[in-house]
């Protein structure tokens, strides 16, 4: 089963010829051709307006159905099977989100596999999770979502977003979580009296080079899932979404000058979880992570450790292109061109090899950042065990993913003895006692120019995937590893 075409090595596709380790799954970075580059201008005077009118008008036209359809609806009424004239607004409504799509590009959706029944599976498991377009299998089937109970009060989105009968989480609730998963509890065990839970168990988006760790709150009900797959074969990926790379807008009016966009969607058969699966949801939502991605972590593991150990041997030494064939062991290549251009960020044709092991690792070990942070102090920390400022912004740049970051703030809170350098053991002592340290101190001003499309948390930068899954007895005696990953 292949993911993706950039897959490489154990992250997707099973395949086990030797290749380069795949690069931050947070990361996506676009180049464009000349050719492309005129074709993208021509797209934005002639036929991008176009699109976005009839789209929006499509999304408008939707409204007033959905508003009738979701007036005076309580939850037993929810619980029946639909009257006649709501599975006509259903049909309407469905008809209506295609022609949205369609006017974005999407001229077909190619269907692989049997959905399954809400009998057969309550839950429907979406990864990888990549991009607001994710929203396409949910227009296409009314599943429903988790989602921030801030969405339903978007002028028109929120309307849609209620007929589905979502399942929401409040930030302002501090039980929420547990609500939420006890909700999904109660629905899943309803034998099919509501509609089916589409859960991207990823939490966050990523740039389909790997399916990262998935999170458990989607598998704590203990019933059938059916995964599902999601893939979108294009030549230029105008589509993926993550914290380091184009931002919303910008997806939209690539995407929206693309003559064509293909994405494929395919149902897997369900899975059924075993005795040990079902008491252990951490247990079971990897092992239909690694149905869904035929994972081999163990070789790439061994090459981080071996590339390690070289870095660390070279120190602050920059490489250029042959430099780091040799040092993967594996000829110039465009794949390797491509994965070299992505640490170019200065463009002066070498790179510091330090942020390649960093982000091998967050591939490596996408549910323990805590691990892949230490092993950033290793590599960037002096002969007396200390890192500067500068070398702290460019370990957490790497290591979550984010092109832009003011450590400032962040590195005064734990060099309290202001001497200007800090050890492991200080932001590690400091980040135990500020679990939330990232979002109190790095990610505030980001937040602030995401409200608009209401990006308010880290774990779901789209708002589709919020992360539901309920604090443990094991989690708080690890609070920072927790807030990690």
């Amino acid at each position: 089963m292949k993911l993706s075409s950039r897959g490489r090595g154990c992250c997707v596709g099973g395949s086990r010829e030797r290749g380069p380790p795949p690069r931050s799954p947070f990361v996506h970075q676009l180049r464009f051709s000349p050719l492309e580059k005129a074709k993208i201008a021509f797209m934005t005077l002639t036929l991008f307006p176009i699109r976005l009118f009839f789209a929006a008008f499509m999304m408008l036209l939707a409204w007033p159905f959905a508003f009738l359809a979701s007036m005076g609806s309580d939850e037993q009424e929810l619980e029946k099977p639909l009257s006649w004239w709501r599975r006509i607004v259903d049909v309407l409504l469905k008809a209506i989100m295609r022609m949205m799509w369609l006017a974005g590009g999407f001229h077909w959706i190619n269907v692989k596999g049997r959905r399954a029944l809400p009998e057969e599976a309550a839950i429907l498991t979406v990864a990888p999770h990549s991009s607001y377009f994710d929203a396409i299998p949910v227009t296409m089937t009314f599943a429903s979502i988790v989602m921030k109970a801030e969405s339903k009060d978007i002028p028109v989105w929120g309307t849609l977003i209620k007929y589905i009968r979502p399942v929401f989480v409040s930030r302002s609730d501090q039980d929420s979580r547990r609500k939420t998963v006890e909700e999904i509890k109660r629905r899943a065990q309803s034998d099919g009296k509501w509609p089916q839970i589409m859960i991207f168990p990823e939490g966050t988006c990523t740039n389909r080079s790997c399916l990262i760790t998935f999170k458990p709150g989607a598998f704590i009900p203990g019933v059938p899932v059916q995964p599902v797959v999601l893939r979108y074969p294009n030549k230029l990926d105008t589509i993926t979404w993550t914290w380091q790379g184009p931002g919303a807008f910008e997806i939209l009016w690539l995407t929206l000058c693309q003559f064509h966009n293909s994405v494929e969607i395919e149902f897997l058969p369900v899975y059924t979880p075993s005795e040990e699966e079902r008491k252990n949801p951490v247990l079971y939502a990897n092992n239909v992570r690694r149905v869904m991605a035929e994972l081999k972590p163990e070789t790439l593991e061994d090459d981080l450790d071996k590339y390690a150990a070289s870095a660390m041997k070279m120190k602050k030494e920059k490489v250029d292109l042959k430099e780091f064939s040799a040092y993967l062991e594996f000829p110039v290549s465009h794949t390797l061109e491509n994965m070299f251009t992505l640490f170019d960020e200065n463009e002066d044709g070498v790179i510091d090899i330090r942020e390649f092991v960093i982000a091998l690792s967050v591939v490596c070990k996408p549910s323990k950042t805590l691990e892949t942070i230490q092993l950033a102090f290793q590599l960037y920390q002096s002969e007396s065990g200390t890192i500067t400022e500068e070398d702290l912004a460019h370990i957490l740049k790497t290591a979550m993913g984010v092109s832009q970051i003011n450590v400032t703030h962040l590195f005064r809170a734990v060099d309290e003895e202001e001497k200007g350098k800090i050890t492991y053991d200080d932001f590690y002592t400091f980040a135990e006692l500020h679990p939330h340290f990232a979002e109190d101190y790095l990610y505030a001003d980001q937040m602030g120019a995401e409200s608009s499309l209401e990006t308010s948390s880290l774990s779901a930068p789209n708002g589709i995937c919020t992360d539901f899954s309920p604090d443990n007895t094991e989690d708080k005696n690890k609070p920072l590893q927790k807030k990690l990953n």
